[in-house]
């Protein structure tokens, strides 16, 4: 059986990637496109062209933005078969925060069509499980398959020592933003001069948000995501520093993949503006105010020992994605 992975950048997605893994492990044909291209209308055509050709039995589309496949749905029947959503992220709200509830609107409009398009629908944790339910016209299972990071990343070998890298510093990882809380960490790293702060990631902005950062902050940029592991490792505290927003109640411990990659890893977590959905241990969320506060009382104290059955892995999702496929 043919499956058609579809996301805005299918080839650098991780989550599709990793989905995609698994469907070949289970004997399915799978095929990732790369389009070469972030132009919306250049996707969309491509898409549609790639359907035409390769004529899947199935097609699954992963969100964000819903507006590029929005004539997908016609094509069922016609061209492939079957369609799965995966409701990965509320564009609808992330499109209000910024373009207040116009975009609200029109977002969610395309959202709701995919989901009630859909033969079967995926998402990463139980928030974004309601969400979408609410689209449906009559209630059907929404399937949770949550963003746990592979089981190889514990096994990297990381015990070389990272040039400039301060022994147990306070770790940001990811994109160099303001969605990201980069503020707020660099903030920290003033407020408390005494303690070690390092960054492992980039943006486009970043030169901005570090031009006048503090001494004792070390900035390694973009790492390859196997040296990543060696980071968490040295780190003595992993922080998440965003703000409260809107986003905030559908963000927690099963979407976030560094949040699960330094819990796997046993490090200690201060995270603000996201949710729980388990009790984890070493996981502490707090409100953005209290980031500095948190820091200094979490950096006197050492994590938890994990148990096997305090880790998360995507294997553990296989029996689930095999669930779903067989349904179709």
């Amino acid at each position: 059986m043919k499956v058609l992975l579809l996301s805005n950048q299918p080839e650098s997605t991780t989550r599709l990637k990793l989905f995609g893994e698994t469907l070949a492990r289970l004997g399915y044909d799978v095929v990732v496109p790369a389009f070469g291209t972030r132009n919306w209308i250049t996707i969309a055509r491509a898409s549609r062209n790639l359907i035409a050709k390769e004529r899947p039995d199935i097609v699954h589309i992963f969100n964000v933005p819903d507006i590029i496949y929005r004539t997908i749905p016609s094509l069922k029947g016609s061209l492939f078969t079957h369609l799965i959503y995966d409701y990965r992220s509320p564009w609808g709200i992330e499109y209000q925060m910024n373009f207040g509830r116009i975009g609200k609107i029109a977002a969610e409009h395309y959202e709701e069509k995919l989901a009630r398009s859909a033969d079967l629908i995926t998402t990463v944790n139980t928030p974004l499980r309601e969400k979408v339910q609410a689209y449906l016209p009559e209630p059907r299972e929404v399937y949770i398959i949550p963003n746990y990071p592979k089981q190889s990343f514990l096994s990297i070998d990381s015990e070389n020592e990272i040039p400039g890298y301060a022994r147990k510093p306070i770790l940001f990882v990811g994109r160099v933003c303001k969605q990201e809380g980069i503020e707020n960490f660099i903030n920290a790293a003033r407020e408390i001069p005494e303690l070690d702060f390092s960054i492992v990631g980039d943006g486009p902005f970043s030169w901005y948000y570090l031009m006048r950062r503090p001494s004792n902050l070390t900035f390694f940029g973009w790492q390859a995501h196997e040296s990543v592991a060696g980071f968490i490792r040295k780190a003595g505290i992993c922080l998440i520093p965003r703000e409260e927003n809107a986003l905030t109640p559908y963000s927690n411990d099963k979407s976030i993949w560094k949040l699960n990659e330094y819990l796997n890893l046993g490090k200690l977590v201060i995270a603000s503006g996201i949710s729980r959905e388990e009790s984890r241990k070493n996981m502490n969320i707090v409100s953005t105010g209290s980031i500095t506060e948190s820091i200094r009382l979490y950096s006197q104290m050492s994590p938890e020992l994990l148990t096997s059955g305090d880790y998360r892995f995507w294997e553990n999702n296989r029996d689930m994605i095999k669930k779903v496929y067989d349904n179709i």
